[in-house]
């Protein structure tokens, strides 16, 4: 089936409201002005209204939780989406090992009850399950760059869960001949996602620029990582839908190597004001996953698929939209009441 014949006319994006999402659901609006988007969110998404601003004519958002199977269900009978993009998780690595149980649950059977929504629904829709790097854990040297069938050794809970949501992928596609496709993300810049150690210190230079905070608080700087922009990572899941063969997994990443210090003294660099830093013991992981470089050559050759953004032209971004958000944040400071 060529990709024009692939093309979905209606998409079902879970977790819309996430920061990958609502940059996914951006990507369809944009470049797809034709295709009906939809998508699930909880509804007690703290996010939903900030992060689908620019979409949010265009997109309908069905409330919905993934642990509860009749809500699911429902959303599903109504919408009857051509292709399902899976993105909605717990995905906070350094939390998961805070919050074990809840991570699992949310992730594990989220996923397994979309699946099994959609067999029981009698859809045959292609489903992108959003997996991630840290399947892989702490890859031996020798196996870098990370290749497809590198052993899954997942370190934290959440690494446990995705991996769990990958395999479901494949037990669907070989029991019920399911059309999934497992795409394997590495490291992204994504503004929205504060959990990232990208868009944490970019966060924390614009806040020390406007005399917010006093210092860079960081964890571990020598995890080595591949980075992408999050627009290129996002338009990666459309391709993945219609170029991937089902029941194969993929990795996605870009081709820009740093450690996570040399992000961080980039991001200083680009400030005009001196940035103190403090490592902050608090902010270390029990395990992490230190080498995460990715070979995509399998991916570039299925969908023609490259980064279009530079890495400066992104973190250029990132920065630039925590510094939208600190103006507003010491004008609010300065008139709580909101007198300007």
């Amino acid at each position: 089936m060529s990709a024009e014949q692939r093309k979905p006319a209606r998409v079902l994006i879970t977790g819309i409201a996430g920061s990958g999402g609502s940059y996914l659901a951006e990507h369809i609006v944009r470049h797809h002005p034709d295709v009906e988007v939809h998508g699930i969110a909880r509804w007690h998404s703290t996010s939903a209204a900030r992060n689908l601003s620019a979409v949010a004519q265009s997109a309908q958002v069905h409330e919905a939780d993934l642990t509860d199977f009749g809500s699911v269900f429902a959303v599903l009978r109504d919408v009857r989406p051509d292709a399902i993009f899976h993105l909605a998780a717990h995905a906070n690595v350094r939390a998961s090992f805070s919050t074990p149980q809840a991570v699992l649950h949310n992730n594990v059977m989220g996923t397994s009850n979309l699946l099994e929504a959609v067999r029981l629904a009698g859809l045959d829709p292609i489903i992108q399950i959003c997996s991630t790097s840290e399947v892989y854990g702490q890859v031996d040297p020798r196996d870098v760059p990370i290749r497809e069938e590198t052993p899954l050794q997942p370190v934290s809970p959440y690494a446990v869960s995705k991996v769990a949501q990958d395999l479901l992928g494949w037990s669907y596609f070989v029991s019920y001949k399911m059309r999934i496709i497992r795409t394997r993300m590495f490291a992204y810049l994504n503004p929205r996602r504060t959990d990232l150690f990208a868009t944490s210190f970019a966060r924390q230079v614009a806040w020390i620029e406007r005399g917010l905070q006093g210092e860079v608080v960081h964890g571990n700087l020598d995890s080595v990582r591949t980075l992408i922009d999050v627009r290129d990572a996002m338009r990666a899941y459309w391709d993945a839908v219609l170029h991937c063969s089902y029941g194969e997994a993929y990795n996605i990443g870009g081709t820009t190597v740093m450690t996570v210090g040399e992000l961080l003294q980039r991001l200083v660099a680009m400030s005009d004001v001196p940035i103190p830093t403090r490592c902050d013991p608090g902010l270390m992981r029990p395990a992490d996953v230190t080498l995460q470089i990715p070979c995509v050559e399998k991916f570039a050759r299925e969908t023609g698929w490259a980064p279009q953004y530079s890495f400066d032209e992104s973190l250029r971004d990132l920065l630039s939209y925590w510094r939208r958000e600190a103006g507003r944040v010491a004008l609010h400071a300065a008139h709580p009441c909101g007198h300007h």
